[in-house]
């Protein structure tokens, strides 16, 4: 980002945390991963698919949902890049992505409710 004179200096050296400051498109990437914590049955579906690779049927079955409401939620979190699919004949098994963005969100929502994994 270029340097930019303020039009006050207030004399907390800003400019350089200013710098600093990541694009607005790294704040989106950031925001869109933060609206998936906008729904709490897809918290929870992602917190299992960070524990198991489901299909919808038994996720429908593991949240007490609909299998098209799941597989919305699933959609949703597909787009955001936090789950995968494989096809396996007939059925598709989802499971949470091998990325730190994935791994962060999963620590993240295990931290604020203040659950344990089941593997630790």
């Amino acid at each position: 980002m270029a340097c930019h004179e303020l039009p006050h200096d207030h004399g907390q050296e800003i400019e350089k945390c200013f710098e600093r400051m990541p694009s607005v498109e790294e704040f989106q990437t950031a925001s869109d991963i933060f609206k998936q914590l906008g729904d709490g049955s897809r918290i929870r579906i992602f917190w299992l698919l960070c524990h198991c690779e489901e299909c919808v049927i038994n996720l429908s079955a593991m949240v007490e949902m609909s299998s098209p409401a799941v597989s919305h939620h699933l959609r949703q979190l597909k787009a955001a890049g936090l789950i995968v699919s494989r096809r396996e004949g007939k059925e598709v098994y989802y499971r949470a992505a091998d990325t730190e963005k994935a791994q962060m969100l999963h620590h993240m929502i295990e931290k604020l409710v203040e659950i344990a994994c089941p593997s630790e």
